[in-house]
């Protein structure tokens, strides 16, 4: 008999049978050297520890989520962040506590439990409920106490200079910057919190009629004095164990690039659809490689210099791109698709299948001009209302919460993948 099938249905019995299973995992992981000093034998008595207490968590949140959601929430708004670290306090054994995730960071990826898979089986759960859900999405679409801090200020200056963002207010455009000149604008933790800021302060300020992402000049030694639109994840950051699944991954994806498609959700109490939306467009200098080609799949217009290139080479670094896999099939079709995605195909920017992705191709010399007059189209007034509707109509908010329920899981397993460890690892090696 396996722990799993011992758990009592009540939620309060059950959550005391989970808290002791994972207490003793815990032990039997403490008395071990750690993964990769482990011998077979070891990593095997782990292995199946850790499987029966994660089918455990997955049987106690198939029959008590929508409890347990509520519990956590008390019927308030919280972020994923605080929703994770409320679960951890509130049910022990759940989900990993704030010392064992320090403890975890403070390794290399192969050197950690996994326990952000915990995390994964966690949040699957929570986003799987058509009850608890779309109410765990609104909540990541609300502004952040940072933006809202910082609202003032922007209103009064129209500028704003973070560590990965420059925002500029300037003729009625938000003009957001990537400015990671030294790693090509590759994508961590300090990234996702400059970009959700930056996303925020443009929705939330009215005298902001469109907004328009690019990245900025690089010092990096390969592209010094010129402009790169995003070299996607940073490796090196994922092989030290930085590349968190909550902080960074699903943030992500549920904060600011679903902000600038759904809008930022406000207040309620007016008769008027709760949302503050703009238009957003984008230029590509150089490439987007990874993240910043999942970016582009949510603007509403996108150029590109004429020799630059798109690329998702998720699966060869053995981790999912994101929402790419929900939105790239409806621009590009499934086989091109597949190919992108599976085959790593690049797209340069001059070819016919690239055109599905790029609205508008201009020589780097007349770049700027081009996106002065997309810039000035997006400012029309019905462009907000339609491009709302086309988004309601390309991309359900049911169907994205599904699919987001599923990637919770499944990046949260690619990330501890010995591939992916392996992959990383020689990565990094190559670049030291």
């Amino acid at each position: 008999m396996t722990l799993a099938s011992t758990l009592p249905s009540p939620l309060a019995a059950a959550a005391n049978t989970l808290r002791g299973a994972a207490e003793h995992v815990d032990d039997l992981l403490a008395t071990l050297p750690r993964p990769t000093r482990r011998p077979p034998g070891q990593r095997a008595e782990a292995a199946a520890a850790q499987d029966d207490v994660r089918r455990m968590r997955e049987r106690f949140l198939a029959h008590h989520v929508e409890e347990v959601y509520a519990q956590l929430t008390g019927g308030h708004s919280l972020r994923i962040e605080t929703l994770v670290t409320q679960a951890a306090e509130v049910f022990p054994g759940l989900v990993p506590t704030a010392a064992q995730l320090a403890d975890e960071r403070s390794r290399t990826q192969a050197d950690k439990e996994g326990r952000e898979i915990d995390q994964g089986i966690f949040l699957r759960a929570v986003l799987g409920s058509p009850v608890t859900g779309p109410h765990l999405i609104d909540a990541m679409l609300r502004p952040t106490a940072r933006a809202l801090a910082l609202l003032p200020d922007f209103r009064r200056t129209g500028l704003l200079q973070t560590e990965a963002v420059r925002l500029e207010r300037r003729d009625g455009v938000a003009h957001l910057t990537m400015c990671r000149g030294d790693r090509l604008n590759a994508e961590d933790e300090q990234q996702v919190e400059d970009m959700e800021t930056a996303v925020d302060l443009t929705l939330l300020d009215e005298d902001v009629k469109v907004a328009f992402v690019r990245g900025g000049e690089m010092t990096h030694p390969r592209y010094r004095g010129k402009r790169v639109f995003s070299a996607g994840i940073n490796l090196k950051y994922l092989s030290s164990g930085n590349i968190p699944l909550v902080g960074f991954l699903l943030r992500r994806e549920l904060g600011y690039i679903n902000k600038i498609v759904r809008g930022l959700r406000l207040d309620d109490g007016d008769w008027r659809p709760p949302y503050a939306a703009k238009p957003w467009a984008a230029a590509v200098d150089a490439f987007a490689i990874g993240g910043g080609t999942q970016l582009l799949l949510v603007f509403d217009h996108v150029l590109a210099a004429s020799d630059a290139f798109l690329s998702l080479p998720a699966a060869k670094e053995g981790i999912i791109p994101g929402a790419a896999n929900l939105r790239l099939t409806r621009s590009l079709g499934p086989r091109t698709a597949r190919q992108v995605i599976l085959g790593g195909r690049r797209l340069w920017a001059s070819e016919p299948d690239a055109r599905l992705l790029i609205d508008e191709v201009a020589e780097p010399a007349d770049l700027d001009d081009a996106i002065e007059r997309a810039l000035q189209r997006l400012s029309g007034e019905a462009v907000l209302a339609n491009r709302r509707m086309l988004n309601l109509s390309d991309e359900p908010p049911e169907e994205f919460r599904r699919y987001m329920a599923e990637f919770a899981l499944q990046q949260a397993l690619r990330l501890y993948g010995a591939d992916v460890i392996d992959k990383v690892g020689r990565f990094t090696a190559q670049r030291t």
